[in-house]
């Protein structure tokens, strides 16, 4: 299956870098390049792809405001957006996933972490960069926010198990991980995790991520486990 890829950034030089890379990649292709969010939006809708690589910075719309929209938008529930920028700082990583970003990558990475990010990503699951992970905890952590009143009643209605597994999740523990550390399967942890997912009506496990850090399920003591790339 060839993953199809969404290009969102206003430096054109950067943008064909990134189209050769993918292109030349077996499992990827490029199906558009937006210079600004209006235009991401505008492709999303046309070209339905299956990640949008997005750039924070970008006149007009920026990349925040357009994977809102993305993300907001049902025809394009499938559409997931991996932000890629040089901003890793606590207020971008948390805005971007408040809004529905599914991944947030540092433009560091090398070629080889972009390209599994993609992947990562476009299979349903998501990512954070190490950096992007630290400045998460420290938003929600040091200023932890009120949980709503609706999300409270909706976590209620998961079960001790969901609940465990949502917290491991959160840490960045991947299914592997969480099997291991339960004593079961991974098939068994991804069951949890879908059924934690419908029943908080989030697209992804970045918003549960969001959720668990807002609402008291993780805490600054808690073991974050040995994987912090993937969420």
């Amino acid at each position: 299956m060839t993953i199809r890829v969404l290009l969102a950034d206003d430096q054109a030089l950067l943008r064909g870098t990134f189209k050769i890379l993918f292109d030349s990649t077996e499992d990827m292709e490029v199906v558009g390049e937006a210079s600004d969010g209006h235009e991401a939006v505008e492709l999303a809708r046309a070209q339905h792809p299956d990640v949008v690589l997005m750039d924070i910075r970008m006149p007009g719309m920026d990349g925040l405001e357009a994977t809102r929209a993305i993300s907001e938008a049902e025809d394009l529930a499938a559409v997931k957006v991996l932000i890629l920028t040089t901003f890793e700082n606590d207020e971008y990583v948390a805005e971007a996933l408040r809004r529905g970003a599914s991944g947030f990558l540092g433009k560091g990475a090398q070629p080889d972490e972009l390209l599994d990010a993609v992947r990562t990503v476009a299979a349903g699951e998501s990512l954070l960069s190490p950096a992007a992970t630290r400045a998460l905890i420290t938003c929600f952590l040091a200023q932890p926010e009120p949980c709503a009143g609706a999300v409270h009643q909706q976590l209620a209605c998961l079960t001790p198990r969901e609940r465990d597994v949502m917290s491991l999740v959160a840490l960045g523990l991947s299914n592997d991980d969480i099997s291991e550390r339960l004593f079961v399967s991974p098939l068994t942890v991804k069951t949890h995790v879908n059924r934690a997912m419908s029943k908080l009506a989030v697209r992804d496990r970045a918003q549960l991520v969001v959720i668990a850090y807002q609402c008291g399920l993780v805490n600054a003591t808690t073991d974050r486990g040995p994987s912090p790339l993937s969420v």
